[in-house]
């Protein structure tokens, strides 16, 4: 019997900002696989018929002048979507893209985007959890996948498209012993909250031993020594409180306030969200929103006591 023939169209974007509802797509690229291997490509450039920001362009490198005599997005859109066609679309990110996508059509045409959606992040955190990133370039060189002139739609397109079925066959492996476990779900559950209590019993022991070689250290005990080898020393240093009115400046003048001061990004989302804000203010906010990302978590609550 012939295999059934999968089609999934891989694809990228690149952008003039990264808020979907103001920003338009300067560059679009995809790919057709059929069964995970390359069949067909598309790609163009598209004027936006708006500025372009420094900051996407110091990333992606495309300026107005590159896009000036490139279609225009009512002109792009028709070619875009016939190679799309009703296929499920795989990006990285894919909320990223697909949200332009989406928007793009309901300018030209007034319709939504219908095509499912897969995001190769998500499945990377769930193929490989351990590593610090999840972007493309560390999807890529998980699968020893040559990235070339990375941030242009077309080189980002063709690295995820190589990468893709390899992550797809050890994400569908993982899924299926997944679904196998579905039936023992209540005892997981339980097994999970053993673990969970084990963990914590665990951190709460290290901490107890790590009290005991802090009293050692301050009582004037040599570093310790492993017979594999590990060192065990004491270090102490001092903290400061700073009074961030009085530092900004400086800060600014030096062009260390980014690195120093951590936007509370749940915080902002949920006053852009709220009633307090006035619509100038939010949309001050909504302009400076930096990237678009997709969580996905279980929560435990415990029962009330």
């Amino acid at each position: 019997m012939p295999r059934k023939k999968e089609i999934e169209i891989v694809l990228d974007t690149e952008t003039t900002g990264l808020d979907y509802t103001r920003e338009r797509i300067i560059e679009f690229a995809a790919v057709r696989l059929e069964n995970g291997k390359i069949k067909d490509e598309f790609q163009t450039l598209i004027n936006p018929q708006q500025h372009i920001r420094k900051s996407s362009m110091a990333v992606h490198g495309i300026t107005e002048e590159m896009v000036a005599d490139a279609p225009t997005e009512a002109e792009a859109l028709p070619k875009i979507l016939e190679f799309i066609g009703e296929y499920p679309i795989v990006a990285h990110n894919a909320i990223f893209d697909f949200s332009f996508l989406n928007e793009a059509k309901k300018r030209v045409y007034g319709e939504t985007l219908k095509n499912p959606h897969i995001d190769t992040q998500i499945m990377f955190k769930e193929i490989a959890p351990d590593l610090d990133s999840h972007g493309l370039e560390a999807l890529t060189n998980r699968f020893k996948v040559e990235l070339n002139n990375h941030h242009r739609a077309m080189a980002d397109t063709m690295g995820l498209a190589l990468a893709y079925p390899k992550l797809k066959k050890l994400y569908l492996q993982r899924l299926d012993w997944q679904k196998k476990q579905l039936e023992n779900v209540d005892y997981l559950f339980d097994r999970y909250l053993r673990i969970q209590q084990s963990i914590a019993t665990m951190q709460a022991e290290l901490q107890d031993l790590k009290s005991v070689f802090k009293l050692h250290f301050e009582l004037g005990g040599a570093p310790l020594e492993a017979e594999t080898g590990e060192m065990m020393i004491y270090q102490s240093k001092h903290s400061f409180g700073y009074e961030f009115n009085d530092v900004k400046e400086v800060l600014e003048n030096v062009g260390a306030l980014e690195k120093a001061v951590k936007l509370n990004n749940g915080f902002i989302d949920r006053l852009c969200n709220g009633l307090s804000l006035s619509e100038e203010y939010k949309q001050i906010i909504k302009d400076a929103r930096q990237e678009l990302t997709e969580t996905r978590n279980i929560q435990v609550i415990k029962p009330c006591k």
